[in-house]
């Protein structure tokens, strides 16, 4: 409709709140800006009303997405040029035909934008009439004499209404809430998963690191034995040729002594016995190092049958690690059948949920039926009452018309009322239903969480323990080989002397 003969069109139906399209965005968008623009230098020129910042409307929202509340605020603005122009009256007049519940939109629209600008020194005037006017207008229906009751219940089931929207759009809110909530839990629980297995995988790759550095160790220490182990047996077969020859010269030794003219051969052989003694004392000195080796290794023999022995109560102590798994699996598996009861159970609470919102739904549809019956029995009192004036004055030809029983419809919202006040109650109980579920079931997902992570440190505890086992048993059957090649290299010596060694240290 026209704002003002001298400033055109500003708002045109078809042109500008058509249905969208990709094609019209643009041309959507630019047919916007120029009526808000004229929008604008008409209440700033003409009505002298400086607009708001929090008033001005997005005209890109509004063409491209159709946004509902820019959109309301262009409306807004169009309204208070409307009710404020040269043919403010005839405006009035339209919007007085229009029907009740959009006649009280506008009001509050208008009555809306008088509030929130207190600065603007023409709003009384521009305005006032309008609000009077329409007032006036809004409440002609209501000079009908009419049962004061009825007017309150329909005021009561109002209210109600309001009620029962705000709740449901707070269960939407907290339905929202709770799915966000519930994908961010899965996210993070998979994250930790995969920060843990990362952990695992370095631990296990410092342990691989340090068990072949050990390994080396022990293969250079096990080299370096077996080269001592070549030299003895060098040093034995060299101790065995002296062995022969020391017999040799025994022998000579007898043949010299039946023979006085080799006095000088037999001195000659004295002296080579006494550095073969030398040799032998040299000799000595070998086996008694080999015999403190030889504690040495016993002692460490020793400490390596200790060490297993620890091993042996750490194995217990495994054991017992392992019983306490079997236990938290058994344990996880209820908590798992807990949590899948209490899903069930949250499912069935929501389909009832469900349920009472469609029996909620259907109550407001009733009572919209209702208040369009309301209306009804309005039009026909109005209507009997013209009757009953028209029949008085014919003369009460038309009284039969009038005498009609009307339907009662008290009966229907009294029970409305109640059913609304049952469904009420059962509502609040299944939203404590729903809150103590939710609980149980955060309280379910941590005891499982919890013994998870114990299994996990246990899993680790007895890795760590059979990587201990595995190297003391290793540690054992290596030290049992040295021991072993020691004691050969003793038996051998005794075996090549056994006239030279003392009775000491014979077997």
């Amino acid at each position: 409709m026209g704002v003002s003969p001298v400033w055109g069109g500003v708002l045109s139906g078809s042109g500008a709140c058509g249905y969208r399209t990709p094609q019209r965005s643009l041309f959507q968008v630019s047919n916007l800006k120029k009526i808000l623009q004229s929008v604008l230098e008409y209440s700033h020129d003409v009505l002298g009303h400086q607009i708001s910042e929090h008033h001005m409307p997005d005209v890109s929202l509004i063409g491209e997405f159709s946004d509902s509340v820019e959109l309301g605020k262009l409306l807004q603005l169009v309204l208070g040029c409307a009710v404020s122009c040269e043919k403010k009256q005839e405006h009035i007049q339209q919007i007085m035909t229009l029907e009740e519940s959009v006649q009280h939109v506008v009001m509050t629209a208008i009555q809306e934008l008088m509030t929130k600008d207190p600065l603007d020194t023409l709003a009384s005037e521009t305005y006032g009439n309008f609000d009077s006017q329409s007032r006036k207008y809004y409440f002609l229906s209501e000079d009908v004499e009419e049962p004061d009751d009825m007017r309150q219940h329909c005021q009561d089931l109002e209210q109600q209404i309001s009620i029962l929207v705000e709740e449901k759009n707070a269960l939407t809110l907290e339905n929202k809430i709770l799915r966000e909530q519930k994908s961010g839990l899965e996210s993070d629980t998979g994250g930790k998963k995969l920060l843990l297995l990362q952990a695992q995988i370095t631990q296990l790759q410092e342990e691989t690191f340090r068990l072949e550095s050990g390994k080396e160790d022990f293969r250079t220490r096990c080299e370096e034995l077996e080269r001592e182990v070549q030299e003895l047996q060098h040093r034995n077969e060299e101790l065995s040729s002296l062995a022969e020859e020391a017999q040799a010269l025994k022998d000579e030794m007898d043949v010299l002594r039946h023979s006085s003219d080799k006095v000088s051969k037999l001195e000659a052989a004295v002296d080579a016995y006494k550095k073969k003694l030398e040799d032998l004392g040299d000799l000595r000195r070998q086996v008694r190092l080999l015999e403190e080796r030889n504690t040495v290794y016993m002692q460490r023999t020793c400490e390596l049958e200790e060490e297993l022995r620890k091993a042996n109560a750490v194995r217990s102590q495994l054991e017992t690690h392992k019983r306490q798994v079997r236990e938290l699996h058994s344990k996880h598996s209820e908590e798992a059948l807990k949590a899948e009861k209490w899903q069930f159970e949250f499912r069935n609470l929501k389909e009832k949920f469900e349920a009472l919102v469609k029996e909620k739904e259907r109550l407001m549809d009733e009572r919209h039926s209702l208040r369009e019956a309301n209306e009804e029995l309005r039009c026909i009192q109005v209507q009997q009452t013209c009757l009953s004036q028209a029949g008085s004055w014919l003369g009460g030809p038309l009284g039969h018309l009038t005498s009609r029983p009307l339907p009662d419809p008290r009966e229907t919202i009294v029970r409305l009322q109640q059913e609304n006040k049952t469904l009420c109650v059962q509502e609040a109980t299944y939203r404590l239903q729903l809150a103590e579920l939710q609980g149980q079931l955060e309280e379910s997902n941590r005891t499982r969480n919890r013994l998870e992570t114990q299994q996990r440190l246990h899993q680790q505890q007895i890795s760590e323990l059979k990587a201990q086992v595995e190297e003391l048993q290793k540690a054992l059957q290596e030290q049992g080989t040295k021991a072993e090649d020691v004691s050969l290299a003793e038996d051998g010596l005794y075996m090549a002397f056994p006239d030279l060694c003392p009775v000491a240290l014979r077997p």
